[in-house]
């Protein structure tokens, strides 16, 4: 096994574990568990590609370890009314449409292959500082209640344009536009 998928599979074992910390209320434990999370997923990274260590399994782990981490923060958050329900719901139902879609389109033998779009880049990064935001504020490392109410519209905004252009994209899959014949 390669370090970046070792450095992969922690983080999914670190996922319980924020939210074990949640539940306890140990929001300093969570959100520092939470920033360690995201600094594997930049040293997995930056590893596989300065060792050439990169790998078809790390290809498939860290995207679904990524995921795994935050749609479990999203939920929680959304569960401890740190988060509107609204949002939750459309964070999660947005990655559900795009595996729902990918799978689909294998069973009709027309599989396709879901690359990021920068609209879908902007919304996991713009989500991710939601998550730090809100873990900070219950941490009670700063008061940012204005800032997040801010970003919970930018979250919503983007995770509708995400969802929007992979539909757009998966429907001209589907359909056979803009395809090699």
């Amino acid at each position: 096994m390669t370090l970046p998928n070792f450095i992969t599979i922690a983080r999914f074992i670190m996922v319980p574990l924020i939210i074990l910390a949640m539940i306890n209320g140990e929001m300093l434990a969570a959100f520092l568990l939470f920033m360690l999370a995201g600094i594997s997923d930049g040293l997995d990274g930056l590893i596989a590609r300065h060792f050439n260590q990169r790998s078809e399994l790390g290809s498939w782990l860290d995207p679904v370890a990524d995921k795994f981490l935050l749609v479990s923060v999203f939920i929680m958050l959304g569960w401890l009314g740190e988060l509107p329900s609204w949002l939750v719901i459309f964070a999660v139902s947005r990655d559900a449409l795009i595996v729902g879609a990918v799978v689909l389109s294998s069973l009709l033998d027309n599989p396709v292959e879901m690359r990021p779009l920068l609209v879908s880049k902007a919304n996991t990064m713009v989500q991710i500082v939601l998550l730090i935001l809100v873990l900070a504020d219950l941490a009670g490392l700063a008061e940012l209640d204005g800032i997040v109410r801010w970003m919970i519209y930018a979250v919503a905004g983007l995770t509708i344009a995400s969802a929007s252009a992979y539909l757009v994209t998966w429907l001209r899959h589907m359909a056979g536009v803009n395809q090699p014949d």
